[in-house]
């Protein structure tokens, strides 16, 4: 059984909307009906992500089906009969509700500063959209773990998200970007103990496919994942160069970081079970890989890069090691199209 994946990574003009969906209607031409079996687009990939206050955001919040993004996913679904996710900004509803206490707010949501006072109005989501092959919305996942742009105007997610779909495809995570990092208030203990927020939950699933959209920062350009954890390195069919090279090569440290924040999924375990099968707590049976797509952007905004390097990587259990299966260059404007084999798992609907 393979898994047909399409990539799409560009450099989004920050606030031109239009603009975006067009370079990306001119990219995905290449993709012909039923050539693939997903298409992923990155976060917030046709208004851009780093706006300079939460005003200048708030004109671009979409409805969650009726805006650009929906729309232009469902079209896509159905026109190249396949599966299309992609991120966008979403604008909360008129009595949405707060995740943190299950009220429902008239009103968007107020942040409170250190003395209590109400400093900051959130009004929106980061979140991601997924359509069907017939051009029906699957799901809307809001980002869980929000970056230092979003908590301005975002409220967080309640959880990650997990599909069961048909094959190819299987048990399906959907997540955004820095939902890969520690979520506070938990801090960074160690290699071995994480926490893995993400990775844990892909196991606990039974995840087979993690797709994972991003508008990830360049480490070298303003954009360290603020942490220091220890990084292990990707096992790939290049060698890693020892410094950044032309714009068609990855970037590795960015490559390796990823890996090493789902190392749950391919780390050695001390501990077995003795019949040598495995399940995952929800009786999901856990497979021996999770593969994970992982769609970047590249370019600049507000003296910010984007490292690009969209990926595909093959986690297989207690390997002790990653595998890159492929990736683009950090600023390689294009659609990569991979193909890959993958094991079949019977997958429990219950």
């Amino acid at each position: 059984m393979t898994l047909r994946v399409a990539v799409v990574q560009f450099a989004p003009k920050l606030g031109q909307v239009q603009a975006n969906i067009a370079k990306a209607r001119e990219l995905c031409q290449r993709i012909t009906p039923r050539s693939v079996d997903i298409v992923c687009l990155p976060e917030m990939i046709f208004t851009g992500y780093i706006f300079p206050d939460s005003a200048s955001i708030s004109q671009h919040l979409e409805h969650p089906i009726l805006g650009p993004t929906s729309r232009f996913c469902a079209e896509l679904a159905r026109k190249l009969h396949c599966y299309v996710a992609a991120g966008y900004p979403e604008r909360l509803g008129p009595h949405e509700t707060d995740p943190a206490t299950n009220n429902h707010n008239p009103s968007p949501q107020i942040m409170t500063g250190a003395d209590g006072s109400a400093s900051q109005t959130r009004f929106g989501a980061n979140s991601a959209v997924m359509y069907g092959p017939t051009g029906e919305r699957l799901v809307n996942y809001r980002k869980s773990n929000l970056f230092k742009n979003d908590i301005p105007w975002a409220i967080p997610g309640t959880g990650f998200s997990t599909l069961l779909l048909p094959s190819p495809m299987g048990r399906t995570t959907l997540a955004i970007c820095n939902d890969l990092n520690v979520q506070s208030p938990a801090t960074w203990e160690s290699l071995e103990s994480g926490p893995y927020e993400l990775a844990q939950h892909c196991k606990s699933e039974g995840t087979q496919i993690l797709v994972l959209l991003n508008a990830w920062l360049h480490p070298d350009g303003s954009g360290d994942p603020d942490s220091d954890e220890e990084q292990e390195s990707v096992s790939s069919r290049k060698d890693s160069p020892g410094d950044i090279g032309d714009d068609l090569d990855p970037e590795w440290k960015t490559l390796n970081y990823w890996a090493m924040r789902l190392r749950p999924l391919w780390a050695k375990e001390e501990h077995h079970v003795e019949d040598g099968s495995e399940s995952s707590p929800n009786n999901n049976p856990s497979p021996e890989h999770t593969f994970v797509i992982i769609c970047n952007r590249f370019g600049d905004e507000l003296g910010r890069t984007f490292a690009g390097s969209s990926a595909l990587l093959s986690l297989h259990r207690g390997s002790g090691r990653p595998r890159l299966l492929h990736a683009m260059g950090q600023r390689e404007e294009g659609v990569g199209i991979w193909t890959v084999g993958i094991p079949s798992l019977v997958v429990n609907s219950s």
